[in-house]
């Protein structure tokens, strides 16, 4: 749950800003239009996607929704949708959506790089077809004006300040919150109060008529696997087969919120992983082992940050030093994939070196663009209602940073949700059994982002609408993305042939 997640302020910040790059076929704009009209999609090429080769036959057009669905007459945003169809159609059974993760993934992007291996995988089962949500990439976006400063990926996410009392730690991350709430209350404009789950759900919805189909079979990871539990909640006669891939809490009363706070536990659970692979001695012949045992990883990480939170680092990026929070947020990030190991072994290495000058990945080496960065907040804060500034954020995250001191406190610490205005009372979903039993769910057993703790709730909630399959590794997004065969067969052979394990079920390596 892209993106506060790895690169994202919840669940992928990555990917929304990749997505920026992107449009769709047609400039997004305001129009207007009659009530209760589904508009037609004009589908053509899509727009390159820098980074990410287009396959072959993968279309764009956009859909008009409403901007606010209680005045469905009134004005309208761009949403970018695209559709890479069947290349064997005597097998098609349907439609297959997929949805990104984040908030602020773009289904674009993320079609570009699964469409294929999806579309052999599914034996040409489906039109694969996706969406940017309203905010992102070829999609209607808006910004709040936030400043530069508080656009880097360490202060867009509340990481605390590294000694001091309590209170002094969360200082800066209130003042800052409570601006960028007021900036957004102010300037954000009606586009940024309408970038939300349940406005995405009606868009999804919208999308599935314009397409002529009755229903749509959902393939949703991490934040999408949350969309895509809602859209089936909210429409249980509009969903044939539903895979949540990285699933978060659906506890209405900690979405978004709890999510956040549960990467605490996620990180602790992940570690270990990067540990073993930090300790073995093959790391040698690289020049990236960091200790000669996985114990003493994790005491040399904690011992790194705060040298760094003492005295930054000049890095490659001038003016932009790695200090003990872009170390942290570092790691948060290589947590994802154990493809990301071996950047952040090199990071820490240069750190340690006093010759070395660490070179920072991307996503921490500049501000975010203004659009993503108010996207990517303004979903979680619209969803639910925060915990408001003197509910006791600074205990929290002294609590907290003692008991997960990877995550310093971070997960629970204060946001600009806890200053949000609301022009409409939000009212998360609740997830339920009632419905088809049509849902699958795959989940990694250490998920530094949506830790099993909370996939198990939500496989609670489901009841016997859902299995699950747990996979026997570290990481974020498994179906055809970690590269397990029995929960790649898993989730196929339901795509393909709608038959699921006759009760949850366990992939080893």
């Amino acid at each position: 749950m892209t993106t506060w997640t790895r690169k994202a302020l919840l669940l992928t910040v990555s990917a929304a800003a990749a997505a920026g790059t992107l449009t769709a076929v047609g400039a997004p704009v305001a129009h207007s239009r009659p009530a209760g009209t589904t508009p037609p999609l004009a589908w053509g090429p899509c727009a390159p996607i820098p980074g990410t080769p287009v396959p072959a036959g993968q279309q764009c057009a956009t859909l008009r929704v409403p901007l606010d669905y209680r005045a469905p007459g009134g004005r309208t945003v761009d949403v970018a949708v695209t559709r890479l169809r069947t290349d064997r159609p005597e097998a098609r059974r349907g439609t297959l959506l997929v949805l990104p993760g984040g908030p602020g993934g773009s289904g674009v992007q993320r079609l570009a790089q699964k469409g294929e291996a999806l579309r052999a995988a599914t034996e040409g089962a489906y039109d694969l077809v996706s969406l940017d949500p309203r905010g992102v990439g070829g999609s209607t976006r808006a910004g709040c004006g936030i400043p530069e400063a508080d656009r880097h990926l360490v202060t867009l996410r509340s990481w605390p300040a590294a000694d001091g009392s309590a209170a002094e730690n969360i200082a800066e991350n209130t003042e800052r919150s409570r601006r960028t709430a007021e900036l957004c209350a102010r300037d954000g404009g009606p586009e940024v109060r309408s970038f939300s789950t349940r406005n995405q759900v009606r868009d999804i919805d919208r999308l599935r008529a314009a397409l002529g189909e009755r229903k749509v079979s959902v393939w949703g990871s991490s934040y999408g696997s949350y969309v895509g539990a809602v859209y089936a909640q909210e429409h249980r006669d509009r969903v044939d087969r539903l895979v949540l891939d990285s699933t978060g809490d659906p506890d209405p009363a900690r979405v978004a919120y709890g999510w956040l706070a549960n990467m605490a536990p996620g990180a602790a659970d992940r570690f270990p992983d990067f540990a073993a692979w930090a300790a073995d001695p093959a790391r040698d012949a690289e020049g990236l082992r960091l200790a000669p045992r996985a114990g003493d990883v994790q005491p040399l990480f904690l011992a790194l940050a705060r040298e760094l939170d003492r005295a930054p680092k000049e890095s490659d990026v001038p003016g932009v030093p790695l200090t003990g929070n872009r170390l942290r947020q570092a790691l948060q990030n290589a947590l994802y994939s154990d493809a990301a190991f071996a950047p952040l072994a090199r990071l820490m290495k240069a750190a340690r070196d006093p010759e070395g000058r660490p070179v920072l990945p991307p996503e921490l080496a500049g501000p975010l663009p203004d659009e993503d960065a108010t996207l990517t907040m303004a979903v979680v804060c619209n969803d639910v209602r925060w915990p408001g500034p003197d509910s006791g954020y600074a205990r929290r995250v002294a609590a907290d940073r003692a008991r997960y001191p990877l995550t310093a406190g971070m997960p629970v610490n204060i946001t600009p949700c806890a200053f949000w205005t609301y022009d409409e009372e939000p009212r998360p979903t609740r997830i339920t059994g009632e419905g088809p039993s049509n849902v699958l769910m795959i989940q990694s057993l250490r998920d530094p982002s949506t830790p099993l703790a909370g996939a198990r709730k939500m496989r609670a909630a489901l009841g016997e609408r859902a299995r699950m399959v747990t996979v026997e590794q570290g990481g974020h997004g498994m179906y055809l993305g970690n590269g397990n065969a029995c929960g790649d067969r898993v989730v196929t052979d339901f795509l393909v042939t709608g038959k699921r394990p006759a009760r949850d079920t366990h992939c080893p390596n």
